[in-house]
């Protein structure tokens, strides 16, 4: 992600080079926030990233930052859009973290550790020392050559790394070897060569492992990447659409050239390039790798169609409307970096940990080196067990735990249509007691349609009563005023355009018509909940209590001048096919579920009894909302805390979705709700809010058991390597494997899939 500017700040992100254990990630974490102009920063390991965000007023520039990095001796530069972690962890054969390196240390050294697979069958040969030292050299100062170099920057900047352990460790090896060859120059037997190649070796293997891992862990991001066509074929403006018309009449674009009005060609097989709207033809989308949803979607003229997704069997034009940053596709990518760049809570833990983990070691081993000399009398032992503890101790596994875990979780809950956007979320989801449920646009498909229209005054003004309330609502988005306008146009109605119009939240909307019998008059279309200080609510009521009764929503039409009401309205949603699924997985996972809506009792209560619910609010404003969601995390026993999940698709979501512990809010609603939920479902399918916690349940567990064995290896290790239980060769390859089992670890998540996709 490169720069971006928000509100009140700059944020970018880093790509950082050198980095190899949590010590170097807390390392240039506390050089950026010594940066004056820096208010916040968070080192990833996992993604060799660092995100910035410089304060409001700051004059600092994204090129002070990199040199500060550099300074600590990281390299440093800013990442390209969406491209920086897919860079980052693809390594050159023979780069740093290639394989030729590690097949070259080792071809190097099997020569070294061949004798020792002689010794159990009483076979005591080897390589003469000059010939031990040809072959060590080269592992230990070219092969191994980035640990010193790693090793001694981190120590002008005032801290340890892995490297330096790395370092010290095999340096010692191989000094004691060149000692003994010195003091001894025909005791072949007495040398220690193959423990610091080894040692080198198992490293390296170790950070080859590491990367491939990495790339692994990457993989969602990479996928939704290469979504991305790399031109686009736009029509030119002179052209008239039509049967054929354009198929020879566009230019072949790059994408970063497309503007939105651009009309686009998109042919059968090809991906979108744009969001946009079908402006000619007809065809099966498969929007698989961005919404989750499996099966192709048919797209008629006027539907919306999102970038990045696959055009079937017909030819397209679309009318573009969102390209490049703007797009769903690029926004989704964005969520799911920001995601995997930011720490969750625990990590802060690690980062303590680490802090003061590489100089600990290093004490531990000259403690150990001492203490061996002095009770062993050798001095050859002492420092081969110090060397043991020096290796053992290297920190990677800590670094990785968190991290590779988050990156893993929510890669894979991204290719099935549910995006994490905050990792806080995963700390909090494995707790929920509580998923509270907006019903419209959410248990319900949220197109209600006009089931009935019942004039107070006389049959004759029914169409006359249609066109006024569908007028009223013209150029309204909530689903009501859709259903009205829809059912005008299906009666051949036209709607009659208010002179002013007004939405009342929680209410209605209220407005004067242009003509018609009212014209001029202020009349309110609202719900028959609001009218409480109405002196004609009882009447209506009485007349609208079997619409009631039949769970329907009933909205009434006043003149608001003379509180005499004119129609009674009532509507009738569908629920959702999954909608009762999607409570009975909720209650499997031991979660309690609440129903809000705005809706009269009767038809909150029917809907909730339809589908299970265990407690239903009925006719509450919206910005009611967020207090029954504070009550809510209260309700536990003795006033316990009660964590609350919150599913929304509505803007008068948008103050619950803030105020639950988790937010959860679906894409076929609002970017308001979208951006004040935690996490988004990209369909709107309520079977994905139990897949949503089951997966963050187990990328938890995951985080867990990584930090487990994360210390569970440096904990027992470092204690049998002081007492010479563990070679420097099983020193290594330990370490190694430490790494190694964390990484793996973590990618099984990648095996996980939504109960009910």
């Amino acid at each position: 992600m490169s720069a971006q500017n928000t509100s009140n700040s700059s944020i970018f992100t880093l790509d950082i080079e050198g980095m190899t254990c949590a010590s170097c990630v807390g390392r240039v974490e506390k050089a950026l926030d010594k940066i004056p102009g820096v208010e916040a920063a968070s080192v990833n390991l996992a993604t060799e990233q660092a995100k910035v965000r410089l304060k409001s007023d700051s004059e600092t520039s994204v090129a002070e930052v990199i040199a500060q990095v550099q300074k600590t001796g990281y390299g440093a530069k800013l990442s390209n859009p969406h491209g920086g972690s897919q860079s980052n962890l693809s390594h050159a054969f023979w780069g740093s973290d290639g394989l030729g390196r590690v097949l070259l240390s080792f071809a190097l050294s099997a020569p070294l550790l061949f004798p020792m697979f002689l010794m159990p069958f009483g076979i005591h040969w080897a390589l003469s020392p000059k010939w031990q030292i040809m072959l060590a050299t080269p592992v230990q100062f070219i092969l191994g050559w980035r640990f010193y170099k790693a090793g001694f920057k981190s120590v002008l900047a005032g801290a340890g790394n892995m490297d330096l352990l790395v370092a010290l460790g095999t340096s010692a090896a191989y000094g004691l070897s060149v000692y003994q060859m010195m003091a001894s120059p025909h005791a072949s037997h007495e040398l220690y060569f193959e423990g610091s190649a080894v040692i080198i070796c198992m490293v390296l293997l170790g950070k080859w492992l590491e990367a491939r891992a990495k790339q692994q862990t990457s993989e969602a991001i990479r996928a939704l990447q290469k979504l991305w066509p790399e031109s686009a074929k736009v029509l030119d403006p002179s052209v008239v659409i039509g049967e054929g018309a354009f198929l020879e009449q566009y230019r072949q674009l790059p994408l970063d050239e497309v503007f939105p009005k651009d009309r686009v060609v998109v042919l059968p097989g090809e991906r979108i390039p744009v969001d946009g709207v079908i402006i000619f033809g007809n065809s099966h989308i498969d929007e698989s790798l961005i919404t989750g949803e499996s099966d192709p979607v048919k797209k008629l003229l006027g539907s919306k169609v999102i970038g990045g997704s696959l055009n079937g069997e017909g030819v397209l034009i679309i009318d573009a409307q969102a390209v490049g940053v703007e797009s769903v596709l690029s926004q989704i990518i964005t969520l799911v970096e920001d995601a995997q760049t930011q720490k969750a809570p625990i990590q802060k833990l690690v980062d303590r940990v680490s802090a003061i983990f590489v100089p600990t070691v290093i004490l531990i081993a000259l403690i150990t080196g001492i203490v061996n000399w002095l009770y062993l009398d050798s001095t050859s032992i002492a420092i081969l067990r110090a060397v043991s503890v020096l290796v053992i101790a290297c920190p990677c596994a800590l670094g990785l735990a968190t991290p590779a875990a988050i990156m893993a979780g929510t890669g894979v809950a991204a290719r099935f249509g549910i995006l994490i956007k905050d990792p806080q979320v995963l700390e909090l989801a494995h707790r929920i007691h509580i998923v509270a449920f907006d019903k419209t646009g959410t248990l319900t498909i949220g197109k209600p349609q006009v089931l009935s229209l019942i004039s107070l005054l006389n049959k004759d003004d029914e169409s006359a009563l249609l066109a006024t309330a569908a007028g009223l609502q013209t150029g309204s988005e909530h689903p009501l005023a859709k259903a009205l306008l829809e059912a005008a146009k299906s009666s051949h109605i036209t709607p009659i355009p208010p002179i002013e119009s007004q939405a009342i939240p929680g209410v209605g909307i209220t407005g004067k018509p242009s003509t018609g019998p009212w014209a001029g008059q202020t009349l309110v279309l609202q719900s028959i909940a609001s009218l409480a200080n109405n002196p004609n609510a009882t009447s209506v009521s009485n007349r609208a209590q079997t619409l009631l009764d039949a769970g329907h929503t009933v909205s009434v039409l006043m003149s608001q001048e003379t509180s005499t009401p004119l129609a009674i309205i009532a509507f009738g949603d569908e629920l959702k096919p999954n909608a009762k699924t999607a409570i009975a997985s909720l209650h499997q996972l031991q979660i309690r579920t609440v129903m809000l809506s705005g809706d009269n009792t009767a038809a909150a209560n029917r809907v909730g009894q339809l589908l299970g619910i265990d407690e239903v609010f009925g006719q509450i404003l919206p910005g009611d909302k967020a207090q029954i969601i504070r009550s809510l995390q209260h309700s536990g026993k003795d006033d316990a805390q009660q964590y609350v999940a919150m599913v929304g698709d509505g803007v008068n979501d948008a103050p619950a979705l803030a105020t639950a512990d988790v937010g959860m809010a679906m894409s076929t609603g609002t970017d308001v709700a979208m951006q004040a939920a935690g996490i988004t479902l990209m369909r709107g399918d309520p079977t994905l809010v139990a897949d949503a916690i089951d997966i963050s349940k187990r990328t938890w567990k995951k985080i867990r058991q990584n930090l487990f064995w994360a210390f569970a290896f440096n904990s027992t290790g470092i204690p049998l390597a002081a007492l010479g239980y563990l070679s420097p060769m099983l020193a290594g390859s330990a370490m190694a494997l430490s790494s190694f089992c964390v990484l793996s670890n973590a990618l099984l998540l990648k095996r996980w899939r939504p109960t009910h996709s």
